[in-house]
């Protein structure tokens, strides 16, 4: 492991945490590896009840490292055709550990502060229960232009007029929308996020370990009934169609520039993120 994502545990929590704090716990293939190795441990752990999701620093997860993306294309495609089954396998592995939250026996809950957007919000969705910082921002800028969600999680988890909503408009909430909207269980002060984060991971794990997989798998199963994995293959394909419009395609150009710059002219017009307080 690169030391990328951490790992503790005390009283039937295990504690998760995004360590990438310099660059906002922005994803990369290192991130992603670390987090898998350490989601194992958590749920081989016969201790582990309940597993706590946060991030290290500023940010809960500012989404992909767009440097990191922009080169990748570059690097891989070099002028070539782009060859959608390619893109779609390179996906795949992210979304693969997105959906091991989803999938783990154990209950997981996202301890969301800061920015969580666009695969960020991934790693949110795909975890069991959400609780937030009143001023978080929860969204999908890659709306807007280079990408679609590739877990296709917010239709399932904010329904069909909501979803619509933030998709598109790339717009994001705050903590508190987030509980109005059902996307979130509660949400604090970030001052008492910790504690309230913690304080439900400890009132979970109050049940046995065989109950709380029953629960979960009840739920789970309900949703997947309803072709969860076909809208995850579209929604990878439609990203990598995405990165490949002609629109992608300048922001890959201008990402490799300058990605402030690039991420600026994106969401500059709409006054949000990075460049200003706006939210939905």
């Amino acid at each position: 492991m690169s030391g990328t994502v951490l790992l503790e545990a005390a009283d039937g929590v295990a504690t998760i945490t995004l360590n990438r704090p310099d660059r906002l716990n922005a994803i990369t293939p290192e991130l992603i590896g670390d987090l898998r190795e350490q989601l194992v441990l958590a749920e081989r752990d016969a201790a582990v009840r309940v597993i706590r999701l946060r991030g290290a620093g500023r940010a809960f997860c500012a989404g992909y490292d767009i440097g990191w993306g922009a080169e990748i294309m570059e690097e891989t495609e070099a002028g070539q055709p782009w060859d959608p089954m390619k893109d779609r396998w390179l996906m795949s592995g992210f979304v693969d550990t997105y959906m091991a939250l989803w999938r783990s026996p154990k209950p997981v809950i996202a301890q969301v502060h800061g920015y969580c957007v666009g695969g960020g919000s991934d790693f949110a969705l795909c975890s069991d229960l959400i609780v937030c910082a009143e001023d978080c921002r929860i969204g999908y800028p890659p709306a807007r232009v280079w990408g679609s969600p590739t877990t296709a999680m917010w239709t399932y988890r904010v329904g069909l007029e909501r979803s619509k909503r933030l998709l598109l408009t790339g717009d994001a909430l705050d903590g508190r929308r987030a509980v109005e909207w059902g996307l979130a269980s509660e949400c604090a002060p970030e001052s008492g996020l910790d504690e309230a984060a913690l304080n439900l991971a400890l009132r979970v794990a109050r049940l046995p370990a065989n109950q709380l997989q029953m629960m979960k798998l009840l739920v789970n199963t309900t949703y997947e009934q309803m072709g969860l994995q076909t809208t995850q293959l579209l929604g990878t394909l439609l990203d990598g169609a995405a990165r490949h419009t002609p629109e992608g395609h300048a922001f890959t150009l201008a990402a490799m520039q300058d990605v402030r710059a690039a991420v600026a002219d994106r969401d500059g017009p709409f006054g949000d993120y990075g460049e200003g307080p706006r939210s939905v």
